[in-house]
């Protein structure tokens, strides 16, 4: 009998944990010995965070990140087909989602594996939710090219593709380039573009605004190495 794959959501950077992770998905953690992680000082962290005498020692952890191989990604699941359940933990949020995560996952619904999502915080659909833009036609981006003019061009694109389709177009981007991202969504996005920047979500400095780019030009924040989701509906 082959184990379950459980997917685990950490935090967002809550101050406590139990405002954004239910009792259930607590108790389904804490009762595994084996997880896949996407950095391992963060998830010892948020399990013992979830119960201070969980015996970190008695479990076994693999790393799973974008320098992780095939040869490591397999090992990382032999315990999965011995029988023994596994927890993926993203580094923050739903694994999975903009997550190395989403390869264990595929691997193992080809072996009719079960996989369970457990519940708690995704930061691109608390921003959608807050942002007052179309819910019920949007696509998320990932990160946008590095490259300055590549990605002026891909925000030119999401922007008609939003106003060609009525489709909220929400993308993400490395924290300590957040404020070049918004400098290149100043200059290419019309007047008129809605933009929601939503940053620290679910913590005490929470902020979450939607404007158009023409009011957002009066008042930029600065939103440095702040993690942030960005949002543009045309």
């Amino acid at each position: 009998m082959k184990g379950t794959l459980y997917l685990i959501p950490n935090t967002l950077g809550a101050e406590h944990y139990s405002d954004v992770i239910p009792q259930k998905t607590v108790s389904t953690a804490v009762n595994l010995k084996h997880f896949i992680v996407e950095d391992l000082k963060n998830a010892r962290r948020f399990l013992k965070k979830m119960d201070r005498n969980f015996d970190i020692d008695s479990c076994k952890f693999y790393v799973l990140n974008k320098r992780t191989d095939d040869k490591e990604i397999s090992n990382s699941l032999r315990a999965l087909y011995k029988g023994e359940d596994i927890g993926v933990i993203s580094e923050a949020g739903c694994p999975g989602v903009a997550d190395p995560g989403a390869e264990v996952v595929k691997r193992v619904h080809g072996d009719n594996i079960k996989v369970v999502p457990l519940t708690g915080p995704s930061s691109i659909l608390l921003a959608l939710m807050a942002s007052g833009l179309n819910g019920q036609n949007f696509a998320f981006n990932g990160y946008l090219p590095i490259n300055k003019s590549k990605r002026a061009d891909s925000l030119k694109q999401l922007e008609q593709l939003s106003k060609n389709n009525g489709q909220s177009q929400i993308f993400i981007e490395a924290p300590y380039r957040n404020n070049q991202m918004l400098e290149t969504v100043m200059d290419v996005c019309s007047l008129k573009t809605k933009l929601c920047i939503a940053c620290n979500i679910t913590t005490s400095s929470e902020f979450i605004s939607t404007r158009s780019i023409k009011r957002w030009k009066e008042e930029l924040p600065d939103i440095h190495k702040q993690p942030a989701i960005f949002i543009i509906q045309g």
